[in-house]
């Protein structure tokens, strides 16, 4: 009896304290850490203040792996267990209080907190940075891994002088003794403790204001300063493009934007300091092939759609994804135009249906829905909800919703019942067929966007022509081609029928200007007719390193007798910033007979 009584207790315990805590609200933090690159430990200290809302005895933090030095509350020692996942904390707590909760600690993350280069010679190669979102705070923070508790964090960071932090909120002060500096920030509002983040590493900083007023800061590695123009071209465009488009101001302090290296994502919204993929940090050439304004807006939409108003849990996750994604097209929109919009709609379409053809199809209540569906579903399914009510109501819903949860937790139904409060619609059709269904309702995307777009609407024309008529596929393209000269209708042509396509049309084709044009013309080739080969040999000189890239294997295969040629006029090209050309370059000079031999040592 005395075993089962034991077992029971365990379980309760564990289910009690994976629980949110209804009787306690903690809602400010002071946290001050010193980062040992060295041992990569943490060693720090955390102030909480909560209100008791009913007594309770005892109060928990989530806790991974950690040492507990002290353990405090109102400046007392209090009796504590420390269950290497949480600290649970033992006191008689009365209502209607508020008391100061301190805990001493240092722990080695095992994740979430991430040490690079601190082991190698390569200069200002060092960073640490951190990732809480899917890895959790609480691995080097005593924090809350449930998002609906919301706390305004202020954070003081201690560390090598020479390196530049950043991190969520203000930078108030820094103070310097010996060769350690302090950096002392301060946050405003409250936030879900996956949103804190750092980043240390050589840095320097452009800096900008948005049409209101808010400051904005690009980081860059120093030897990065001419690629700073095109890694962040457009931001300010996207941020003041946002705060009027979602019609309310932007919630925070500042707005900061820090590349790091091998970053887990694209990017990741931390509140006012998104971390992205260094991956992104191009030149001019590299931004017809591979930019970052998409994941710019993005993660700039979570500032609003997950940061300032979060999901409860996971089966609500499309209020983050589904909103950060069409919100980043509506920025891309208003910087590409519309016909740029609808075919990265089409393309979303097209990828859906293929899911769900697969048997794949998923809801956007899923909790474990795939980033396709999250995302570009739930960028359809929004477009589909301002199509039903209009712009000027979705708008107004869009406003109404924010203004109401900010800063708090919210659920899909609290959404909808919202948008059908200020339209004055009943919207279960909406939701049953675009959020419960795993259907893509493919039919019903094409109609809506062939009635938005005269591009896509020829092309859907051209296919139902091609797969109707029993005449040679060509003239019809051909009719279609010289009709409308549209750069992404073109494109899509020669990437959907280029086996159609004579060696006169493809040539004919060449004379356009149009990069991405060229670049489907070279990525759907196997191997180059010779009448093609001044063709293809001018692509070596298009402002397009994927272009550069493709075109340079294709010659160097088709013909043999000019590798050396084409080495030549390449041999200084590094490419995106994954050195896509150079490594081609470097593996077909080794493959080129006497090449190396005759030429400069290859670097």
């Amino acid at each position: 009896m005395n075993l089962i009584n034991s077992l029971l207790a365990i379980l309760f315990s564990g289910f009690l304290f994976g629980q949110p805590q209804p009787s306690v609200d903690f809602y400010k933090a002071d946290i001050d850490i010193i980062p040992n690159a060295a041992d990569k430990k943490i060693n720090g200290k955390i102030v909480y203040w909560f209100n008791v809302l009913s007594k309770t005895d005892s109060v928990f933090l989530d806790a991974k792996n950690m040492n507990f030095s002290a353990v405090l509350i109102n400046g007392k020692k209090v009796r504590h267990k420390n269950t290497k996942d949480k600290i649970i904390v033992y006191k008689k707590l009365k209502a209607n209080r508020a008391y100061e909760l301190t805990l001493d600690y240092s722990v080695i993350p095992k994740q979430t907190v991430y040490f690079l280069g601190w082991e190698d010679s390569i200069a200002d190669n060092n960073q640490i940075w951190t990732q809480g979102q899917g890895k959790y705070t609480s691995h080097w923070l005593p924090s809350f891994d449930d998002m609906n508790e919301k706390v305004e964090f202020d954070l003081e960071l201690t560390f090598d002088k020479d390196y530049e932090v950043i991190a969520n909120g203000k930078l108030k002060n820094t103070l310097l003794k010996d060769s350690l500096r302090t950096w002392i920030f301060d946050m405003k509002k409250p936030m879900s403790s996956y949103l804190l983040a750092f980043a240390i590493g050589t840095y320097n900083c452009k800096k900008i204001k948005s049409k209101n007023g808010i400051p904005i800061e690009l980081y860059y590695y120093p030897g990065d300063s001419l690629k700073v123009e095109p890694t962040y071209r457009y931001t300010s465009e996207i941020f003041d493009f946002l705060s009027e488009e979602i019609g309310i101001d932007y919630p925070w302090q500042n707005y900061k934007q820090i590349p790091v290296r091998d970053f887990l994502y694209a990017g990741m919204e931390n509140t006012g300091t998104t971390l992205f993929s260094d991956g992104y940090v191009i030149d001019s050439v590299a931004f017809i092939d591979k930019n970052y304004v998409n994941v710019n807006a993005h993660e700039m939409a979570h500032q609003w759609f997950g940061n300032l108003v979060t999901e409860k849990d996971g089966n609500h996750h499309w209020l983050h994804e589904g909103f950060a994604t069409y919100y980043a097209l509506l920025a891309e929109k208003k910087l590409f135009g519309e016909e740029y919009f609808y075919w990265k709609l089409y393309k979303s379409a097209k990828q859906l249906q293929d899911l769900y053809r697969q048997g794949q199809g998923e809801s956007l209540t899923d909790p474990k829905a795939s980033s396709l569906t999250f995302y570009e579903k739930g960028a359809w399914a929004l477009h589909i909800l301002r199509t039903k009510l209009g712009d000027k109501v979705f708008k107004a819903g869009i406003r109404s919703y924010l203004n109401k949860y900010q800063y708090s937790n919210v659920t899909i139904a609290d959404f909808i019942s919202e948008m059908q409060m200020v339209s004055k619609s009943d919207l279960r059709d909406f939701e049953q067929t675009w959020l419960r269904d795993v259907k893509f309702p493919f039919e019903k995307a094409k109609v809506l966007l062939a009635s938005s777009s005269a591009d896509l609407q020829a092309y859907f024309n051209l296919q139902r022509e091609l797969t109707s008529s029993n005449a040679m596929n060509e003239p019809i393209i051909a009719k279609v081609w010289t009709s409308n000269t549209a750069s992404m209708l073109r494109e899509n042509i020669i990437l959907e029928y280029h086996k159609s396509l004579s060696e006169s049309f493809i040539r004919n084709a060449f004379d356009t200007k149009d990069l991405k044009t060229r670049q489907a013309l070279c990525i759907t080739t196997d191997r180059i007719p010779l009448g093609l080969k001044k063709q293809f040999e001018s692509l070596l000189k298009d402002k397009s390193y994927l272009t550069i890239e493709n075109a340079l294997y294709l010659l160097w295969i088709s013909f043999p007798e000019d590798r050396m040629t084409y080495l030549e006029k390449t041999k200084g090209i590094t490419g995106l910033p994954n050195k896509n050309v150079r490594l081609l370059w470097l593996l077909l000079a080794v493959l080129t007979k006497d090449y190396l031999n005759d030429s400069e040592q290859a670097a």
